[in-house]
């Protein structure tokens, strides 16, 4: 077994064996179903289950390899923002099968009434000293009838999250299972939606299997439906086109790819432009709102938070819920590399890197209006003893 020490956060480690004890590696090649082959044996397929819950998220390995991210000039619908198409290089990664799902996304939902509770009772108390493994839980939905409106079946996609939301949900992830959840890169997502080809939609250029493999405008009568009704793409991964447009983590830029273009060698996980204010950032895939073309592999959806948060009434505007149109089309899908990234990179998957979206949250918690807790492996039997 080959063993090696990651931070996760700057105050925090620690130690990630390959082997028996790692999701997701096997020592034997597999007699079926996917795999990748890696020095330390086989990534194979895997379902993590959220301690302390009966829900579980299904990872699948996929290769690692080489394209071009963005459209060619020639691609039917293509927008200025998809390029200049560059070439880059991914490693072998973990994607998890579905979006994210409100039976998911609902365990990290409920931490904010347990992490309140804690805080009045003084249980596990967050201090300069752990505050670096600490993360904030979503408020209760000011408006839930309209979150709610299409359903919120425990298999259905969870929406209407924030891009910061989505990243604390991944660190609490991380932190309570020793491994690293995140959101994807745009490089990292388009190659995982594209299975290996080089067309517009994984399954080809045109529309004729589009219903296959897609909920979109024409056939989404009833808003996003559950995860994973329609065909996979290549890669085993479902819902790439359509259903809940998905986070990336990167910032957008109406350039699109301008400034990686002169760049050699660059590797999906450095093609990041980090943002700076906390939106526009860029989702991917589409969604049930949204038409057939806008569901390429290639095409870019900018976050608007003044259009998205329109119908909030607070002050600041919350950093964890959208509130208006498209947000009901808006999840995100959950990533984990192969080797795990140095601390100073896997932190600002997690945390706001905009001073705008950092005060809000701060504002948030200074006045009693957010959830502040502390997150490690003894959290989960933490929230069980709470709920007794």
């Amino acid at each position: 077994m080959l063993c090696f020490s990651t931070f996760l956060v700057a105050a925090s480690s620690t130690d990630v064996c390959f082997g028996e004890e790692t999701p997701g590696i096997a020592k034997e090649k597999p007699a079926e179903g996917p795999f990748v082959k890696v020095d330390e044996g086989y990534m194979v397929p895997y379902d993590y289950r959220i301690p302390g819950t009966n829900q579980t998220i299904s990872m699948v390995p996929v290769p690692g390899g080489e394209f071009m991210l963005g459209s060619p000039e020639s691609e039917e619908n293509r927008r200025e923002d998809e390029g200049p198409q560059v070439k880059i290089k991914v490693d072998p990664m973990w994607v998890a099968k579905t979006e994210i799902t409100w039976g998911q996304y609902k365990e990290y939902m409920d931490l904010y009434a347990i992490f309140k509770d804690f805080e009045a009772d003084g249980v596990r108390p967050v201090n300069d000293n752990n505050k670096v493994d600490a993360i904030t839980a979503p408020t209760e939905l000011y408006e839930p009838t309209f979150t709610f409106e299409y359903g919120q079946d425990p298999k259905q996609p969870a929406v209407t999250m924030t891009q910061y939301s989505a990243q604390q949900f991944t660190k609490w992830l991380s932190l309570i299972s020793g491994q690293q959840y995140r959101l994807p890169t745009e490089a990292e997502w388009e190659y995982a939606a594209r299975g290996g080809t080089k067309t517009a939609y994984s399954w080809g250029d045109d529309l004729d299997d589009i219903d296959d493999y897609a909920w979109y405008f024409d056939n989404a009568d009833d808003g996003q439906v559950a995860a994973g009704s329609k065909k996979p793409n290549q890669f085993g991964l479902y819902d790439m086109h359509g259903n809940v447009a998905e986070w990336t983590i990167n910032a957008y830029t109406e350039d699109g790819y301008k400034s990686f273009a002169d760049k050699k060698d660059l590797h999906a996980v450095d093609a990041v432009i980090w943002a700076d204010m906390p939106w526009p950032c860029v989702l991917r895939g589409g969604s049930w709102e949204l038409d057939a073309e806008e569901l390429r592999s290639a095409a870019r959806l900018p976050s608007n938070y003044e259009e998205w948060k329109a119908d909030d009434p607070n002050f600041p505007r919350s950093p964890w819920w959208l509130t208006s149109d498209p947000a009901r089309g808006v999840g995100f899908r959950i990533f984990r590399s192969y080797q795990p990234l140095p601390k100073e990179k896997i932190t600002k998957f997690w945390e706001a890197q905009d001073e705008d979206t950092i005060l809000d949250v701060k504002s948030r918690i200074d006045g009693g209006r957010g959830g502040l807790g502390l997150v490690d492996k003894d959290l989960p039997k933490a929230v069980e003893e709470a709920k007794k």
